[in-house]
């Protein structure tokens, strides 16, 4: 697993010269951590500028293709728990070709993969999905100490990173 700041220079280095970008927010609501990506891109209301697409896309991205598409972004960064085998809130930003290794935490009616695939054919944007390791996600409403912090940290790295 890649240091902290290791994940943080990669996601600066992503974002660079990003012009339009999407941040879309993955997860479900009554899966305790699971709603992280959800969390992140609510944090980052009224702290981006026009030039960011805000999403909170929960367990269906795949009805969010349209208006992604229409917003013609330069860059996509999809946010999602995903079992990383590291503590709790560790990250780590991944090229869409690497989703395929990283277990995904909720079920989506389109896996991430496919929906990342698609968005990179019709968009030409790049794409990058930032998975985050759950403590938990039983049943339950509200995010676990850990990922609170990580969801804090996170939107200030991504708000200064932004366009």
């Amino acid at each position: 697993m890649a240091s902290k700041e290791h994940s943080e220079e990669k996601m600066r280095n992503w974002l660079l010269n990003a012009k339009r970008v999407v941040v879309a927010g993955v997860g479900n609501s009554l899966r305790k951590d699971d709603f992280v990506g959800v969390e992140i891109v609510r944090n980052l209301w009224n702290k981006v500028s026009q030039n960011v697409y805000l999403i909170q896309c929960e367990t269906v991205p795949e009805s969010f293709i349209q208006p992604i598409i229409d917003f013609k972004p330069s860059h996509i960064l999809v946010i999602d728990a995903g079992l990383l085998d590291s503590p709790p809130g560790s990250f780590k930003l991944v090229e869409p070709k690497e989703i395929v290794a990283i277990p995904p935490v909720s079920t989506h009616a389109l896996p991430l993969q496919i929906f990342c695939e698609y968005l990179t054919k019709t968009t030409n944007a790049k794409i990058a999905l930032l998975v985050i390791q759950p403590k938990e996600t039983d049943f339950g409403e509200g995010l676990t100490e850990e990922l609170q912090e990580t969801a804090k940290h996170l939107t200030k790295l991504i708000s200064r990173a932004l366009p």
